[in-house]
């Protein structure tokens, strides 16, 4: 598929299909959420959101779904004026707002039979390796339910340090962290213009960008919202994650009724194009890019189990060397000490010391609690050619 610039090509080429993805994370913004004059959310065209994710859900598709809008409803609720809020007022704000958002979305999700679940992280929870894969984990639990989560910043704790400030690159590591292939991203404009459609009569939608170049990263303007704290700026920063995690990345109107089916009836859009897949590009990530902090010796039958793609469990592990912790990378060795792979662990060094040689389901009594099933699930393993 052929890219495209400022200088339009003819024919941009076949455009990707919503129906072609199996795991949707939808980031939906403040401003198309809450009605800031009357104070409320915008019931109708959430009704109609939600109908094309039941569509979906029904079709056997993950959705996951990163809500703005608990600062929004929060103001609103208390008749708080417009402008900008102290750090202290937005988290109270959201205090509040995010008990009525969370309720928002449980009924309108439960309309349809399906069940909704909270999740606030912070920009620590998607950084820091111990609190992602908790994350992770979590999402992963609620997706095999058939449930949709329902994923905010937690801004009634975070501070300017640690909080992401918009939803758009927030959206981006959700859907990276949950190995979604495509991120859609609902905004108050169709896609990425040659230049900022207010400005300039003569700009021209992108349909497809396949790498961003600084070329593309010029053509974003600023937020044109006052709920809004993204524009088209962070719109491309999350563009760069997802895409660089291998997953696609759309932007595309939440202006109309049913903004999921007008994507997928091929309306107005940008499409980002991701090189890889979720998985193999998190794969590299951590087969290249982390320091391993110690060593699993594993006996020949696990092994062979990993080369079939199965997880490590504890009942293969024959040493433990190095200290770790929860989340750190490490390598793991056959017993000729050559090389098997690398892979995030789901054990701090001592307690995989307790539990080597053991079957999993001993776990409870070893530990005095119920840990994971694998020290090292296949999802976050590299297994290398042998």
């Amino acid at each position: 598929m052929s890219g495209t610039s400022a200088s339009l090509p003819a024919s941009p080429g076949p455009l990707p299909a919503l129906k072609d993805f199996g795991r949707i994370v939808v980031k939906v913004g403040s401003s198309l959420l809450v009605d800031q004059e009357a104070g409320g959310v915008k019931e109708a065209w959430l009704a109609s959101l939600v109908d094309d994710i039941a569509g979906l859900h029904r079709d056997g598709r993950d959705v996951l779904v990163v809500s703005s809008g608990a600062i929004a409803l929060g103001r609103s609720l208390l008749r708080l004026p417009r402008g900008p809020l102290a750090l202290e007022d937005s988290q109270a704000a959201a205090a509040i707002g995010q008990i009525a958002l969370a309720r928002i979305w449980a009924e309108a999700l439960g309309r349809q039979g399906i069940t909704a679940g909270q999740i606030l992280v912070t920009l620590g929870d998607t950084e820091e390796r111990r609190r992602y894969l908790n994350a992770r984990s979590t999402i992963a639990r609620l997706l095999d339910w058939r449930a949709v989560p329902v994923i905010n910043e937690n801004d009634t704790v975070a501070t300017n340090e640690i909080r992401y400030g918009d939803n758009d690159r927030l959206g981006a590591r959700v859907a990276t962290m949950a190995s979604a292939d495509l991120l859609v991203l609902l905004s108050d404009i169709d896609g990425l213009y040659t230049a900022p459609p207010g400005q300039d009569p003569n700009a021209t939608l992108i349909p497809v960008v396949d790498r961003i170049t600084p070329e593309i990263e010029g053509m974003a303007g600023e937020s044109a919202s006052e709920l809004s704290k993204g524009g088209m700026r962070t719109k491309i920063e999350a563009g760069k994650i997802a895409t660089t995690g291998g997953t696609h990345m759309v932007i595309a109107s939440g202006r109309v009724d049913h903004p999921l089916r007008a994507i997928a009836e091929g309306g107005r859009a940008t499409w980002f194009l991701a090189t890889g897949n979720p998985v193999t590009s998190r794969k590299k990530w951590i087969a290249g890019s982390l320091e391993p902090k110690g060593t699993l010796v594993i006996d020949a039958g696990a092994v062979a189990a990993l080369r079939r793609g199965k997880s490590l469990l504890p009942a293969g592990i024959v040493r433990v060397e190095g200290e770790f912790s929860r989340g750190d990378a490490v390598i793991v060795r056959g017993p000729d000490g050559f090389e098997i792979g690398r892979g995030l662990v789901a054990y701090d060094a001592a307690d995989a010391e307790r539990l080597r040689g053991h079957s999993s389901t001993d776990i409870p009594e070893i530990l005095g609690t119920h840990g994971r099933t694998a020290v090292i699930h296949r999802d976050d393993l590299v297994v290398g050619q042998g």
